[in-house]
């Protein structure tokens, strides 16, 4: 019998799958390194885990409306006005089962098959595959470490189509780091105002951004653009609450309605405990949020430090997030402990199986000259880690 063509054209995400080589390696007693993380190493909170427990003892564990508790909404439209000075109402807030989760439901509920979603790459993994679920057409926008990372206007309107229904941005920018400025963020909404397009803003990495730079809500520009973002948010990161499973959007009624009623036949609603740990996160205290910065920042120094000082191997300051983008494209074509290395999948096969250390290739990114590196890890890890690597190439050279 004949499976969905769909399903059989999705990818598996690489990210995961390097992370259960990985695990799979450490559970046969292999001391291997790990920089695949895509989740802070932190706790998550004590008030946080109290309110959840709170919630189980009150028997708050049954099913809650499809798209979120109110009062939980109701502390997510603040969050927006006190971050980003946006104003939504309750009805327009979906809470999901993470922002993976919230993503998917944008994308179902804006896409016609064979609308077309730019997306620049480097991109996070999932994006073209999650556009190809809901039937449409991911369009990829190459970008550089010349540019930033960013895509140009330029580049964003020789991909327009007739066919485009939405931009994704992301920003801080999983794999890269970067940061888009308000200027370029206005550039960016002048033209999908102009050519009547969505923008699917990814904003989950929103309170990790250091240097003085400043996260800006493209939403935030003016009421057009307003109209036509869906921004996507949650608590995973910002509050070392990966395994919960919260995500939210905020979008014009519209679409929000659709998003709720597809929620309401594919999962029904996000964990009722959950809610309340993210109800309690948003408006509790937010200390941790400095101290993880502070900690993420020292060891991203550490990182692009030794990995500039490595032959072969360079990479640019990420601006956000807790990744950094490693440029192997001067050992392509050559080899290393045997095995010829023609991409990033090589690079980071050899690693694993000659160093023990883990990453994630640049291919699942859109980008196969260049390694993702997660620094949220321990400075030991990190350092025991770049040591490796420093120690298989510098053997290679002698």
């Amino acid at each position: 019998m004949e499976l969905s063509k769909m399903g059989l054209s999705i990818s598996p995400s690489s990210t995961l799958a390097i992370d259960a080589k990985a695990k799979k390696m450490k559970a046969e007693g292999i001391d291997v390194i790990g920089f695949g993380a895509g989740e802070p190493d932190f706790d998550t909170p004590e008030h946080i885990k109290k309110a959840a427990i709170a919630a189980i003892e009150a028997g708050f564990t049954k099913y809650t409306p499809a798209s979120g508790i109110m009062e939980l909404k109701q502390a997510i439209c603040k969050k927006f006005k006190k971050d980003n000075g946006l104003d939504y109402t309750p009805a327009q807030i979906v809470v999901s089962n993470g922002a993976k989760h919230s993503l998917i439901n944008t994308f179902q509920a804006i896409c016609n098959p064979g609308d077309e979603v730019i997306i620049p790459a480097p991109y996070w993994v999932s994006y073209p595959e999650m556009v190809k679920i809901a039937g449409g057409v991911p369009v990829i926008v190459k970008t550089s470490e010349q540019s930033g990372f960013k895509f140009t206007v330029d580049q964003l309107q020789q991909a327009l189509t007739k066919k485009t229904k939405a931009i994704i941005l992301n920003s801080p920018s999983n794999p890269t780091g970067m940061v888009y400025s308000k200027e370029e963020l206005t550039e960016i909404a002048d033209l999908a105002v102009e050519r009547g397009v969505f923008v699917v803003s990814d904003e989950i990495y929103e309170k990790l951004i250091y240097d003085g730079y400043q996260h800006v809500s493209i939403a935030s520009l003016n009421d057009k653009i307003k109209e036509q973002t869906i921004v996507v948010n949650g608590v995973s990161k910002t509050y070392a609450m990966t395994g919960w499973r919260i995500g939210y959007t905020a979008s014009n009624n519209e679409i929000a309605k659709i998003m709720a009623n597809i929620q309401s036949h594919a999962t029904s609603n996000p964990n009722s405990i959950a809610q309340k740990a993210a109800e309690a996160a948003i408006c509790g205290n937010q200390d941790m949020i400095n101290t993880m910065v502070a900690e993420f920042i020292s060891r991203r120094d550490y990182m692009v430090k030794r990995i500039n000082a490595i032959p072969g191997l360079s990479c640019v300051t990420p601006k956000g997030a807790f990744y950094v983008l490693m440029n192997i494209s001067k050992l392509i074509g050559k080899a290393i402990e045997g095995k010829q290395i023609y991409g990033s999948d090589d690079f980071a096969d050899v690693l694993l199986e000659k160093a023990q250390v883990a990453l994630v290739p640049g291919s699942g990114f859109g980008i196969d000259t260049h390694v993702r590196l997660s620094y949220a890890t321990s400075l030991k890890n990190i350092t025991e880690g770049l040591n490796r690597i420093a120690n298989l190439l510098n053997k290679q050279q002698s």
